[in-house]
């Protein structure tokens, strides 16, 4: 298979070409990948307006998910706020403001498109974590059907953080019959499209949905697709490198290009290192579970544990794993996550389930979490978000409207939402996930 972006730059490199452009290390060794750090020189093509090799690799990847699929060098984020802008060109002819009917649960980067777009949003809520949201395809269907005006997109972020999957298929059947778009945070889930029987966003249905390929596949950090259905309006595919770039780098990096171009080789086999991988996979969860270990989530390659049942707080339990050398992707009071690829190899699930056994089980008392509540708005996002600002201990914030609750990534998820007036169980909310500091609107 070609890869067309990895061959021009190796070729530029064997030319040993005096380079006087960007960037400034010219090519010289900081850290030894600075030869193959280019910037859009002649005939490396430019990523908003491709034509030759980045179209090329491109056109790859798309045969391969079976999609128009566009490269993003600045993660899913860049996509999300693409999909939303693209979803919203096809609504400029409907009356009243436009709006998305969203799971609670959105990353961060929904929030700043919010703020960017200016349109109003219908949650969804969960009930166990204020990273989970189960949407249920009759209650949606219930909504739209009540609906005066239609929503411009309905949006879900399935897998989630724990590794929860939405019934991607029904719901999209649910959108299709309301001439709704769906529009998928897959960030979780690229590897979903290689199983045997494929669980990815787009082949079950959804309009667009996004991939962080760097999260579950061998890509650099940063690297993601923008993937729209072949049956979606052609008027999406043809603005979606419009849309990127209004909010994109106009200096995407061609490292992260060259890594998702050489994914494109990998891809080729990928389904059968997968069937390799996943049965070693349910063996590590069947023996943590009969070690009497709770699980949550069904992501395949995602182990979510609730270490409570074994006397531990999520930031306990992965501080016990450190103790072993083992880094976890995320914790949190109720819950740490790892994520495995079959990069992780045999061994590695040995070391995992080796660990586990080390770790002794404890009685504790440990504190439930808060119920995560979604209350009446007193300004929309965008007002909150471009209102003035000042920065307050969550202690002094009760009465006030939050602007932004300054939760990091991971996991990037508002625990209490942009534009609400904040109580007092907003701030046990703050105080049990380890927020001490809010941005709240300058009175």
């Amino acid at each position: 298979m070609d890869t067309p972006i990895c061959d021009f730059v190796e070729n530029y490199i064997e030319q040993d070409c005096l380079r006087l452009h960007m960037p400034g290390h010219k090519g010289e060794s900081f850290l030894g990948i600075e030869k193959f750090d280019i910037t859009e020189i002649s005939g490396a093509d430019s990523l908003y307006q491709a034509s030759g090799i980045i179209k090329k690799s491109e056109e790859i990847a798309s045969e391969i998910f079976g999609a128009h699929t566009f490269y993003s060098a600045s993660g899913s984020s860049l996509c999300i706020r693409a999909m939303l802008y693209l979803a919203m060109l096809l609504n400029k002819n409907k009356s009243g403001k436009p709006y998305v009917i969203a799971g609670r649960n959105a990353h961060k980067a929904f929030l700043s498109a919010t703020a960017l777009l200016d349109f109003d949003i219908e949650w969804i809520c969960g009930k166990d974590s204020y990273l989970s949201c189960e949407i249920c395809p009759r209650k949606l269907d219930e909504m739209l059907l009540a609906a005066k005006d239609k929503p411009f997109a309905v949006y879900v972020t399935s897998p989630d953080y724990l590794g929860n999957i939405c019934d991607i298929k029904s719901i999209s059947s649910v959108c299709r019959k309301h001439n709704v778009l769906l529009i998928v945070d897959n960030a979780h889930g690229a590897y979903l499209k290689f199983l045997k029987k494929s669980m990815h966003p787009i082949d079950l249905g959804a309009d667009m949905c996004c991939d962080s390929a760097h999260k579950t596949l061998p890509v650099l950090t940063g690297g993601a697709y923008l993937h729209i259905s072949e049956n979606s309006d052609m008027y999406l595919v043809r603005k979606a490198k419009d849309a990127m770039l209004l909010f994109g780098s106009t200096s995407p990096s061609y490292l992260i290009l060259q890594s998702l171009d050489k994914a494109n080789v990998y891809l080729q086999s990928y389904t059968k290192r997968l069937e390799d991988f996943l049965p070693d996979i349910k063996t590590l969860k069947a023996n943590l579970i009969g070690r009497g270990f709770e699980l949550a989530g069904t992501e395949p390659l995602k182990l979510t544990v609730m270490p409570k049942s074994y006397g531990y707080t999520g930031h306990e339990f992965a501080d016990e794993l450190r103790k072993h050398n083992i880094e976890c992707e995320f914790c949190d009071p109720d819950y740490v996550v790892l994520m495995f690829t079959p990069e992780i190899g045999a061994e590695g699930i040995k070391k995992t389930l080796k660990a586990f056994g080390e770790i002794k089980k404890k009685d504790a008392v440990l504190k439930t979490p808060p119920e995560i509540k979604v209350k009446e708005k007193v300004m929309s996002v965008r007002q909150a978000y471009f209102s003035l600002q000042e920065e307050c201990d969550v202690k002094n914030s009760i009465g006030k409207i939050l602007a932004d609750s300054m939760i990091g990534c991971p996991p990037a998820v508002s625990v209490v939402l942009c534009g609400e007036r904040v109580d007092e169980s907003d701030v046990k909310c703050f105080e049990y996930y380890g927020i001490n500091k809010v941005k709240v609107v300058k009175e």
